[in-house]
């Protein structure tokens, strides 16, 4: 009951509140984006949903149009998680949750053992259980994995709830990783 029908309808509502406290932030980065980096001023990619429907994702562009190069800006966002505001979009559109493994590139997919391939049993979401434990320690794609098929064993309410706070917590009071401490996805071995 509350996977089906109680966590999207308070993921709306949750959002729509999100929406009208940081409305103001969106429209500011968005701006600043735009002076400094010209249009366009979001990153569209596509991304795998729950059950393998394929959505696009928006987050706030931090790269120059070579697709190599981060600006100061752009780290500035990444470190603060601001480029991920426009996702709230794709929450209030359904695409995904606020609590989910996050959704990965679509050529992911083919690549999961498949324990892994649970994570596509529930709605991917903007933070996850997988990115809580990965805040602050380096966690391999195989770890990850684990953690996104484990919590879509053990979703509920009180977890979601938990992961949530957590991670509004680690935003706000922990040190994070630095971007080049993450490892990319080895499609040729998303195992340990």
């Amino acid at each position: 009951m509350y996977v089906h029908f109680f966590k999207p309808l308070l993921d709306k509502i949750a959002t729509l509140l999100g929406l009208l406290l940081l409305g103001w932030l969106l429209v500011i980065v968005a701006v600043i984006v735009w002076l400094r980096m010209g249009k366009p001023v979001f990153f569209l990619q596509k991304r795998t949903a729950q059950h393998g429907r394929i959505f696009v994702l928006y987050k706030f562009r931090t790269m120059l149009p070579d697709g190599q190069s981060i600006t100061a800006l752009g780290h500035f966002l990444r470190r603060t998680n601001l480029d991920e505001l426009p996702q709230l979009l794709n929450v209030l559109k359904g695409d995904i949750s606020l609590v989910g493994p996050r959704p990965l590139l679509p050529e992911y997919t083919a690549h999961y053992t498949p324990k892994q391939a649970q994570r596509l049993r529930v709605a991917q979401g903007l933070t996850g259980l997988a990115q809580l434990k990965g805040y602050t320690q380096p966690l391999t794609w195989a770890q990850k994995l684990e953690y996104d098929a484990q919590y879509a064993n053990t979703q509920t309410f009180l977890l979601d709830l938990r992961i949530l706070v957590l991670t509004a917590w680690a935003v706000f009071f922990k040190k994070r990783l630095n971007h080049s401490d993450l490892s990319r996805f080895d499609a040729q071995n998303p195992q340990p």
